[in-house]
């Protein structure tokens, strides 16, 4: 045991050391972080964007100070707690030191590493996927109810992270029915348990009801904006790249279910894995959304891999199995990970291409892979915002309006002089105009590259005074051409013109 405790801690400290690594110093926080952090401010039962969960951990973030670190905290916590429960896995299986080290190992050298350097739901998600997969094995070894209880509030908790773990129960609900599992289905306790999680999310469902169904906006958005240029073969290829290093573990995992006796009582894994990604393929889905599947099938991987490898000179192939991963991470890790700069990534523009990394969702190649320009040129807007506050006398009435999220999140992090926070149209951020706090004086517009009012002409009839700036000039940056206007002493309420653009715009979700 102590033996397993020291090796445990070792892992431990080396997943939360790659993390630390895994992001260049002059990369900022990325678009998306900075709304969920403003959501930390604005505590409510759900969001335009995410549901509730990621808004409680950014009211804790910002309770811890806000830094840059803290931000970068959580998504590492979830990826470590994603490889001590795949730890847990291993020993639910009757697996030794070689399979813990094996499965460990291919959950520290993968995608996850990637996934853990970004605030997003995403880390959690898939530590609340991998968690549920394992109370299903607990349940399967004991036929103890306490199991389906605790798999219930799970799932209900994943619900108020992301919507995409129905996804899961999609998958497992005719998993189960094509084994003998299927006999849960007569147990009340399942129906019980059922209506436990519906209460536990319910608070999040009258929202939705209440704001007429946002999430449901929110995926045709999402359908029209990005999921069209998403193709069903991408879709395949991806999941080939996330554990490079380690499918031949997840081979064996899915031979093990049919090969190897002790396994075939969790058969149902194999087919909750095909039909998640049938499910993802049909709804042309993003590639990563389906990460969650293959932590588990890591683990049955691992435990089988030792059972095969243990006599004879086969075992010889023990240590050069746990190198694959390693080996295989340390090849990619400078291509996937954001630990060069723009320009040193530019000098290897065709390698990066011709893995795919430099698609964005419009379809086309850029310089850099999407994430990457979603860190860069944020500073640089922030102070020209701060700059327009420093000519303005009464910043109290001055309202900082921007084209979108990334814009107003980033001001509201690095802005040292803001009174009140930047807002925007796009996402949340419409709901948090302080309309009733402030009488608009003045107001900081920011555009971004593609707005052809350059001139403001339709601002100036509204204010004595319109000026730019300046623009955001980083070359690799996504904002790249956003724009800074100060717009100084209105002629007419603004107050009452932002009304009725407010109210358009949430009538018609969908208005430019």
């Amino acid at each position: 045991m102590a033996q397993k405790n020291t090796i445990l801690g070792c892992l431990i400290i080396l997943k939360f050391a790659i993390q630390i690594l895994a992001i260049d110093s002059g990369y900022e926080l990325h678009r998306d972080e900075y709304l969920h952090l403003d959501l930390g401010k604005h505590l409510a039962w759900g969001y335009t964007s995410v549901p509730p969960v990621t808004a409680w951990i950014s009211f804790l973030i910002i309770q811890f100070g806000n830094s840059a670190f803290s931000v970068k905290f959580f998504p590492a916590l979830f990826g470590v707690l994603t490889m001590v429960v795949v730890w847990k896995i291993v020993e639910q299986l009757k697996g030794g030191i070689y399979a813990l080290i094996l499965a460990s190992v291919s959950v520290i050298f993968s995608v996850l590493v990637r996934v853990n350097t970004l605030y997003q739901p995403n880390s959690l998600e898939f530590l609340l996927w991998t968690l549920i997969f394992y109370f299903v094995i607990k349940y399967i070894n004991t036929e103890s109810n306490k199991w389906i209880w605790i798999a219930a509030v799970t799932f209900a908790v994943g619900f108020l992270n992301k919507y995409n773990i129905v996804f899961l129960l999609l998958g497992l609900l005719p998993a189960i029915l094509l084994t003998n599992h299927r006999k849960v289905f007569a147990n009340k306790q399942l129906y019980f348990s059922f209506i436990a999680g519906l209460i536990l999310v319910s608070p999040n469902l009258i929202w939705q009801y209440e704001n007429g169904f946002p999430v449901i906006r929110h995926l045709n958005t999402l359908a029209e904006t990005q999921l069209v240029n998403v193709r069903r073969l991408d879709f395949i290829i991806e999941q080939l790249k996330f554990f490079m290093g380690s499918w031949f573990v997840i081979i064996l995992a899915l031979a093990a279910f049919f090969t190897y006796k002790p396994f075939r009582k969790f058969k149902l894994f194999f087919w909750s894995y095909f039909f998640t990604l049938f499910l993802y393929v049909f709804f042309k889905a993003k590639g990563y959304y389906a990460i969650g599947l293959y932590p588990v099938l890591l683990a049955f991987g691992s435990v089988y891999a030792e059972q095969l490898f243990s006599k004879g000179r086969l075992r010889y192939l023990r240590f050069p199995l746990i190198m694959i991963p390693v080996l295989s991470f340390l090849a990619l890790f400078q291509i996937v990970l954001p630990v060069l700069s723009p320009e040193q990534i530019v000098e290897k523009k065709e390698l990066f291409q011709k893995i795919g990394l430099l698609r964005w969702e419009d379809g086309k190649d850029h310089d850099l892979p999407q994430d990457f320009a979603d860190m860069l040129g944020w500073k640089e807007l922030a102070n020209m915002v701060d700059s327009a506050l420093m000519q303005i006398p009464d910043k109290e009435n001055t309202l900082i309006h921007c084209d979108n999220y990334g814009q107003a999140g980033a001001i509201n992090y690095y802005s040292k002089q803001i009174c009140t926070d930047a807002v925007s149209m796009n996402a949340d951020y419409i709901y948090w105009y302080p309309l009733e706090e402030m009488v608009i004086n003045n107001v900081i517009l920011v555009k971004d590259s593609r707005d052809t009012d350059t001139q403001r002409e339709f601002e100036r009839p509204y204010f004595k005074e319109v000026t730019l700036v300046g623009e955001i000039t980083n070359t690799y940056a996504r904002e790249k051409g956003t724009t800074v206007y100060l717009l100084k002493e209105a002629t007419q309420s603004i107050n009452k013109i932002m009304e009725e653009i407010i109210h358009s715009r949430m009538q018609n979700p969908n208005l430019n």
